[in-house]
């Protein structure tokens, strides 16, 4: 080969790879997006299981140390599953924590709960407590991605929206 073939080369090789580019980094958000949406579903799952398997209120959190709940709706540090068996809503000690997932998603999205509930509290007989709870999944960029929601009977799906749409902070 020459070295005129081989420059033609890597020219085609450096066009073809700036058009595919922007393809691929939808690609990876939407990736990253469905795998944040089936680890939150999965612990949601988790939560009541834990809640019907040892006949006390189990509850999943927003936490940034694994340890307690904060007292935002930002849960993309991560959360912490609990039994709270005397109902303050908060772990009472390390023997309460189930599973503590820190920083369990990608710091290109950003989870935030809706402001009325602030944790998932499921019943020993599996109900969820409280009114429904929506996570949302966003990009840097705020735009919405996709969100995650439980409703009052417990049932937990994801969605996703069908037109571009603003992150609701």
């Amino acid at each position: 080969m020459s070295l005129v073939e081989m420059l033609v080369c890597v020219c085609v090789l450096v066009i073809l790879a700036g058009v595919a580019t922007p393809a691929l980094n939808g690609l990876i958000e939407r990736l990253r997006t469905d795998a944040t949406a089936h680890t939150l579903l999965n612990n949601l799952a988790l939560t009541r299981l834990t809640a019907v398997s040892r006949r006390s209120t189990a509850a999943l959190c927003p936490s940034a140390d694994g340890a307690s709940c904060t007292s935002g709706t930002d849960w993309s540090a991560g959360w912490v599953l609990f039994l709270d068996r005397d109902g303050n809503r908060r772990p009472d000690g390390p023997d309460d924590i189930v599973r503590a997932d820190i920083a369990p998603v990608t710091r290109h999205l950003r989870l935030v709960s809706s402001t009325g509930r602030r944790q998932v509290r499921y019943l020993s007989d599996g109900r969820s407590a409280g009114s429904n709870l929506t996570i949302s999944i966003c990009n840097a960029r705020g735009e919405l991605l996709g969100s995650v929601v439980v409703n009052n009977a417990g049932r937990a799906r994801s969605a996703r929206p069908k037109k571009p749409t603003a992150c609701p902070y």
